[in-house]
């Protein structure tokens, strides 16, 4: 059987700060059902919930070299769910209220990274292929080849680096080569970890990973492209052969209109109608007019330019005052946008609600009850709001950019095919015009709905991207 260690920095049902945690939860769980030893790792953080903490197994404890220190290292075990975890324990770093964002993460991660090639022997565990995700477990690639080639026991290993957000590389002054990964100098001086002048975890797990993978096709190609390569577009050009696109999956038994508990009344495809039982409760609940006919324009967002929002604000004053709609946000972010919305709200009280804060129980109410639901991003790796939209029958208006352009097919009103709006450039009049014809093609009740049934039968389930991540590692191991 494949054997293969999933390495991340959080995952549901542990720790979440964002899509990665989604994805390290489900991903697992749909490999196991394809035949795969796959068992995760991730540090033991303080926020863990008691629940999983109180019956994790202690298997193993020591120290590990990092730079010229001893740290303890301790290894603890959970069966959830079918799948093997393996936290690793050091309450010096991980005994923390929050998970990023401190001055020493690059000790805490590099630490990490060390730990998880370090107690492969104490778990027992020898796998075919390590799966890494982003710059906090970046760095398990190049130590991997640096530190243990040699070791017959990791010489057949192979890697796979999955990039989820280009953005944050794990950037951090060039003095922690040698004080805090404890590397020789050569390997910046020859440019594999070095990025202006400083160190770059990314960019050697990019150099040192057998294959790399983002989380869509589309994405894939963007950033060997300088707009969206955030510097290291040229690498990526260079490694372009093995360079993979597979889109992130959702998952199925979570986002369910027919049996979600978060939702007034449930529905599937086949009771469309029940779907405006759950607008008239949120419009009541947000103290909107309650109106089962007027179309709802709903977002549950990170306000942050990214996700367009620029093009929100130039658009949504005319489309309130010339068009009868409500406008539903869900989101908190950048103090700009927060405030230009509270105003929007302040200015159109009976048309607009907007709730500046996350609650995932008013973030499924929203995709259920919502008709459209707006992600004009700059650029999308992936989402997963589109992706709970489509399973809820709400339509999704998009920018043709990353994950957003592999799962998003226009409407074609005259064959009925398609599941969505989609708009091609970065421009806010092209934006406009989407919504309004969105708009004026929910008055045909009969083209509506069958768009509503499409979104609905759209298959994103985890089942066809485990199956393309088993196919990627069975190349790597022919390598």
């Amino acid at each position: 059987m494949l054997k293969v260690l999933y390495v991340a920095s959080e995952a549901v049902p542990f720790v979440k700060t964002g899509g990665l945690a989604d994805v390290a939860g489900s991903l697992p769980q749909a490999l196991r059902k394809q035949d795969v030893d796959v068992r995760v790792m991730l540090p033991k953080y303080a926020a863990i919930p008691e629940e999983f903490r109180s019956r994790m197994e202690h298997v193993y404890h020591g120290e590990i070299p990092v730079a010229w220190r001893q740290k303890y290292v301790g290894v603890e075990k959970l069966e959830y769910e079918g799948v093997t975890w393996y936290f690793i324990d050091n309450e010096e770093y991980f005994g923390r209220d929050s998970f990023y964002g401190y001055d020493d993460d690059v000790a805490r991660f590099s630490f990490f990274s060390r730990a998880a090639l370090s107690v492969l022997a104490a778990i027992d565990f020898w796998p075919d292929v390590i799966h890494t995700n982003d710059w906090h477990t970046a760095l398990i690639n190049v130590l991997l080849r640096l530190e243990h080639m040699g070791d017959e026991r990791y010489e057949h290993i192979r890697t796979l680096f999955t990039i989820h957000n280009l953005k944050y590389q794990g950037v951090f002054p060039k003095n922690v080569m040698a004080d805090v990964l404890g590397l020789d100098w050569k390997y910046f001086n020859n440019g594999d970890l070095e990025y202006y002048d400083a160190v770059n975890f990314m960019k050697g797990a990019i150099i040192y990973s057998d294959f790399i993978s983002t989380v869509s096709r589309t994405y894939a190609e963007e950033i060997q492209y300088e707009y969206f390569g955030e510097g290291l577009d040229g690498l990526l050009r260079l490694r372009s052969d093995d360079l993979f696109g597979i889109v992130n999956g959702l998952d199925y038994q979570v986002y369910n209109p027919k049996t979600d508990r978060n939702l007034v009344v449930n529905y599937d495809q086949d009771s469309l109608p029940k779907k405006l039982d759950n607008k008239t409760a949120l419009q009541q609940q947000l103290g909107l007019p309650e109106n089962r006919g007027i179309p709802m324009l709903g977002m549950v967002t990170r306000m942050v330019e990214a996700k367009g929002l620029d093009f929100v604000i130039r658009v949504l004053d005319e489309l309130l005052l010339h068009e009868d709609i409500q406008f539903v946000l869900l989101g908190q972010g950048d103090r700009v946008y927060e405030d230009w919305f509270r105003e929007l709200a302040w200015r159109h009280p009976q048309k607009v609600s907007v709730n500046i804060f996350f609650n995932n129980e008013l973030a499924q109410r929203i995709y259920a009850a919502s008709d459209l639901f707006l992600m004009p991003s700059m650029y999308e790796p992936c989402g997963i709001g589109q992706l709970i939209a489509l399973r809820y029958g709400a339509i999704p208006v998009v920018r043709a950019t990353g994950g957003l352009k592999d799962t998003v097919q226009p409407f074609d009103k005259a064959t009925e095919e398609g599941n969505g709006f989609v708009f091609p450039n970065y421009n806010a009049h092209e934006f406009l015009y989407t919504i309004k014809r969105a708009i004026r093609l929910i008055k045909n009740l009969k083209t509506w709905e069958a768009m509503e049934k499409n979104a609905m039968q759209t298959d994103y389930s985890w089942d066809k991207s485990a199956g393309e991540y088993k196919g990627l590692y069975e190349r790597l191991l022919k390598r």
